[in-house]
C-alpha cells in the first residue's frame, strides 16, 4: 500500500516522491576538506613564490636583457598639429635611461620584500595547530556569510499598501454558529500548540511520535513551513500571542541561504504566499523582506531554454531540475502555472518587473501553443517547449493553473482581460470534454488520458466547485447562473464522496464506473490527509448563496476530523476512510493549519471577514489584496513609474 509520505500533499499538489540524493553529515566532511584546502593553498603559494624568486630576483644575465629591453623601447611620436600618429620613433636616452634604471631597482626591491613576507606568513600558518586553523576557517566563513546577508538586504521602495479591509471580526450573530466557530479556533490552538511543543522549527509535525517531520518538497533544511503557512490563520482568528511567536522565529531563524533543493511551486504558494499574506494583514515589514529574499532564490529556476521553470531549485547554488517521473523531464502545468499571483505582488512591492515578466512570459508561451481539444496537457518540456504526454486533469498536476487564470483577473481588479479570456476558453473545453454526469445523477470531472476519458475524480479536483462559483460573475453569454449551479453540483458530488465512507471523510479519489459512484476502489486511494478542497468549495458556495446546507456539510466534516483525526499530539491523516478503526499516518500537514481550518473558520464567520471584493486567496488559502491598478503592467506602482 502506498504510504501517505509518497502521496500528494496539499491543495493542487503533485506527488512529492523522495527522489533526491541521500542525506549525509556534511559538516564534518566540509571542515576536514576546508583544512586540507588551506594547507594546499599555503604550500602552492609557497612554491609559486619560490619560482617567482627564481625568475625575478636579479642576476647578471637577466639584468642585461632587462636593460636592453628598456633602452630599445620604441615609442610612437604624436604630431600635435595633425592629431595623428607620426610613423617616426625615438629611443629613450640620457636622463630617461637613469630614471628607468631606478624604477627597475624599486621593482626588484618590492618583489624581494613581498617574497620574504609571504615566506614568513607561510611559516606562521604551518606552525599553527589544527584548532587554530579551524578557528580561522570559521572566522572566514562568518565573514562570507555576513557579506551575503548584507548583499541580500534590499531597501524596498515605498508603495501604497492596499487598504486592509476586514482583516478581523466576522463575529456571527447566531449563537450556535458562534459556538461552532469557537470550536474551529480551539482545533487550531490544539494543532498549533502541539507543533509549538514538539515540532518547533521543523517543517511539519508527527503528532503521534511527537517530533518534527519533513518531506523532500522542502529540501533537507528546517524552514519552519508550518509557522509560515499558519501565520495568517492565527492572525484572522485573533490568536495574536501565537502569531507573535511565529514572527519572532521568522525574524531570528528563517534563513534561505541554505544548501537545500526545494519545490519551486510549494515554496512559492506556502512560503512566499504565506509571508505576503502575513505582511498585508499585519503590516510588519519583516514578512515582506523575507518574501523578497526568498523570491530572489527562486529566480534561477527560470534559467531554461524556454523560460518554463524547473520544478526544483537549490536555494544556494541555483541549480534546477525536474521530477524524474514527470513525462521525460517535463515541467508540470499546475506548478509553473501557479506563480502569477505571488509574482505580481512581488513586482508591485519591489518595483522590480522581473517577477511580472517571468510569469507573463509563461502565459504568452502557452497562448502560442496548440492545445488538443482546447485542453492544456499537464506536462511541458522546458527544453523543447513541447507538450509531454497528453494527460489533462482539473485535479492533481493541472488544477491550480486554471484557478490562477481566474484569480489573476480578480486580483487585477478585473482589468486583466487576457487572463479572463484564457480562463473562459479553458472552462468551456473542460465542460465539453471532462465534465460528465453519472447514472445516479452526480456531476463529476474526469481526466483525459491517451485519447479517452477516465471516469475518476480526485479530492484535489473538488476545489473546482468553488472556482466555478467564484468565476460565475463575469462569465460569457450571461452564463453566471449556469456556472454557479455547476459549482453547486460539484459540491454535492464531493459531499457524497464524504458521506459514503465510514468516517464521513472523503477519499483521495473516487470512481464513477457502473454501479460504483463517488467511492474509492483501490486501497491506495482510500486515505484522507487533512485536505481542504471540499471545505474550500463549501465556503465559496456559502458566500455566494448563503444556502445553509454548506454550513451543515462543513460542520459534518469538522466533527469527523475532530473524532477520527485528532490525537493527543495534534491532528493526523488516516489511511482508510472506509474503516471504522482507522490507522493514522502520523503527519500533521502544514496546509491543515493554512487551509482546512481557515476555510472552516471562514465558513462560520460573517462575510465582512476577508470580503471577496477586496481579497483573493492563493491556492494555499493565503489572502492577497486586490491591486487597483490601471492594468497588469503595474503602471499604478509609483516605483515603476
Amino acid at each position: 500500500m502506498t504510504t501517505p509520505a509518497l502521496l500528494p500533499l496539499s491543495g493542487r499538489r503533485i506527488p512529492p516522491l523522495n527522489l533526491g540524493p541521500p542525506s549525509f553529515p556534511h559538516h564534518r566532511a566540509t571542515l576536514r576538506l576546508s583544512e586540507k584546502f588551506i594547507l594546499l593553498l599555503i604550500l602552492s603559494a609557497f612554491i609559486t613564490l619560490c619560482f617567482g624568486a627564481f625568475f625575478f630576483l636579479p642576476d647578471s644575465s637577466k639584468h642585461k636583457r632587462f636593460d636592453l629591453g628598456l633602452e630599445d623601447v620604441l615609442i610612437p611620436h604624436v604630431d600635435a598639429g595633425k592629431g595623428a600618429k607620426n610613423p617616426g620613433v625615438f629611443l629613450i636616452h640620457g636622463p630617461d635611461e637613469h630614471r628607468h634604471r631606478e624604477e627597475e631597482e624599486r621593482l626588484r626591491n618590492k618583489i624581494r620584500a613581498d617574497h620574504e613576507k609571504a615566506l614568513e606568513e607561510a611559516k606562521e600558518k604551518l606552525s599553527k595547530s589544527r584548532e587554530e586553523i579551524r578557528a580561522e576557517i570559521q572566522t572566514e566563513k562568518n565573514k562570507v556569510a555576513q557579506a551575503m546577508k548584507i548583499k541580500e538586504t534590499r531597501v524596498l521602495p515605498p508603495v501604497p499598501v492596499p487598504q486592509r479591509v476586514g482583516v478581523s471580526g466576522g463575529d456571527p450573530e447566531d449563537n450556535e454558529i458562534r459556538k461552532k466557530r469557537e470550536k474551529i479556533k480551539e482545533m487550531m490552538k490544539h494543532a498549533w500548540d502541539n507543533y509549538r511543543t514538539y515540532g518547533w522549527g521543523h517543517n511539519e509535525l508527527r503528532p503521534i511520535a511527537r517530533k518534527g517531520h519533513s518531506t523532500n518538497i522542502f529540501g533537507s533544511s528546517q524552514m519552519g513551513a508550518t509557522i509560515v503557512d499558519a501565520l495568517d490563520t492565527l492572525y484572522i482568528m485573533g490568536l495574536h500571542d501565537e502569531f507573535m511567536d511565529g514572527q519572532r522565529w521568522i525574524e531570528d531563524n528563517l534563513d534561505f541561504s541554505v544548501n537545500s533543493e526545494v519545490s519551486v511551486f510549494e515554496v512559492n504558494i506556502r512560503f512566499i504566499g504565506g509571508l505576503l499574506a502575513a505582511y498585508y494583514l499585519s503590516g510588519e515589514e519583516i514578512f515582506k523582506t523575507k518574501a523578497v529574499q526568498l523570491a530572489e532564490k527562486l529566480l534561477p529556476a527560470f534559467n531554461t531554454p524556454t523560460g518554463i521553470p524547473w520544478a526544483m531549485v537549490n536555494l544556494k547554488s541555483g541549480v534546477g531540475r525536474n521530477w524524474g517521473w514527470a513525462s521525460a523531464g517535463s515541467s508540470i502545468l499546475a506548478e509553473f502555472g501557479t506563480l502569477h499571483m505571488e509574482f505580481v505582488h512581488l513586482s508591485y512591492l519591489t518595483g522590480d518587473l522581473i517577477y511580472y515578466k517571468k510569469v507573463m512570459h509563461i502565459r504568452k508561451l502557452l497562448q502560442k501553443m496548440e492545445r488538443p481539444n482546447g485542453l492544456y496537457p499537464n506536462y511541458l518540456n522546458p527544453r523543447t517547449g513541447r507538450w509531454g504526454q497528453y494527460h489533462t486533469s482539473v485535479g492533481g498536476l493541472g488544477d491550480s493553473f486554471y484557478e490562477y487564470l481566474l484569480k489573476a483577473w480578480l486580483m487585477s481588479d478585473k482589468t486583466d482581460h487576457e487572463a479572463r479570456r484564457m480562463y473562459d476558453d479553458a472552462v468551456e473545453a473542460i465542460e465539453k470534454h471532462l465534465i460528465k454526469k453519472s447514472r445516479g445523477g452526480l456531476v463529476f470531472i474526469g481526466e483525459w488520458k491517451n485519447g479517452h476519458l477516465e471516469r475518476k475524480m480526485g479530492h484535489l479536483a473538488c476545489f473546482a466547485g468553488g472556482m466555478f462559483a467564484l468565476g460565475a460573475d463575469g462569465s460569457r453569454k450571461d452564463k453566471a447562473g449556469h456556472y454557479l449551479e455547476l459549482g453547486a453540483e460539484i459540491a454535492r458530488t464531493c459531499h457524497e464522496s464524504y458521506d459514503r465512507t465510514a468516517l464521513k471523510l472523503g477519499p483521495e479519489s473516487f470512481k464513477f464506473d457502473g454501479a460504483v459512484e463517488a467511492v474509492a476502489v483501490r486501497q491506495a486511494e482510500k486515505y484522507y490527509i487533512l485536505r481542504p478542497e471540499v471545505i474550500e468549495t463549501y465556503w465559496y458556495l456559502w458566500r455566494f448563496t448563503h444556502d445553509p446546507r454548506y454550513r451543515q456539510w462543513g460542520w459534518e466534516a469538522a466533527l469527523a476530523i475532530e473524532k477520527y483525526c485528532r490525537v493527543s499530539g495534534g491532528f493526523s491523516g488516516v489511511k482508510d476512510v472506509y474503516s471504522l478503526t482507522p490507522t493514522h499516518d502520523d503527519v500533521q500537514q502544514s496546509f491543515f493549519l493554512a487551509e482546512t481550518l481557515k476555510y472552516l473558520y471562514l465558513l462560520f464567520s460573517g462575510d465582512d471577514l476577508l470580503p471577496l471584493d477586496h481579497w483573493v486567496f492563493n491556492t494555499e488559502a493565503h489572502p492577497l489584496p486586490v491591486l487597483h491598478l490601471a492594468n497588469t503592467t503595474l503602471s499604478g506602482n509609483p516605483a515603476v513609474r
